[in-house]
């Protein structure tokens, strides 16, 4: 089973969980918090190496993460025991797109050329709500090779703006070659 499949059905699972318990909100912290982690390569090395105990994993998880809900613990738990602990930034994920969809939130990839400031990302977020007519929770990601402008992805949708999109059309319009 491959990591998304696997973090997806994780994610799942855990957000019904979650909102059997109205607790959408803990939930998606504790998940950071345990994405969190795999900031610390020395952690990940040692919930990764064979030769310690589970418990010994256990506790020191326990100990990092402090006060969470038992049940996102056991998550945790769960995830060193089957050795798909580097899974859980992709189940927090997965879990915060399931939460958007749950409050009628659109998720969105938008991929620039350059980096964008705040002020461009938040009007580029408000353009696409209103071309879409709901809210965005839009995720931004660098990609020079689409030369300029934006490209969006958005519930199975493409929005190509980008420069090499248009280069290629006129290329396409030039050559004689319709679409």
């Amino acid at each position: 089973m491959s990591v998304a499949t696997s973090s997806k059905r994780y994610a799942q699972a855990v957000f019904q969980i979650a909102k059997d318990r109205n607790s959408l909100d803990e939930w998606q912290q504790d998940l950071k918090s345990i994405a969190d982690l795999l900031q610390y390569s020395e952690f990940v090395s040692l919930v990764e190496n064979p030769k310690l105990s589970f418990e010994t994993k256990a506790k020191m998880a326990k100990e990092i993460l402090g006060k969470i809900n038992p049940l996102a613990l056991n998550l945790a738990y769960l995830l060193i025991a089957k050795n798909k602990f580097k899974n859980a930034g992709q189940i927090s994920k997965e879990f915060a797109h399931l939460v958007n969809e749950y409050h009628g939130v659109k998720n969105a990839e938008v991929i620039t050329a350059i980096p964008i400031d705040s002020s461009d990302r938040k009007k580029l977020t408000q353009r696409l709500e209103h071309v879409i007519g709901s809210k965005v929770s839009a995720e931004f990601k660098v990609d020079p090779e689409i030369l300029g402008g934006v490209v969006a992805r958005l519930d199975g949708s493409l929005i190509d703006g980008s420069i090499r999109n248009k280069l290629e059309t006129l290329k396409k319009s030039l050559i004689g070659i319709k679409k």
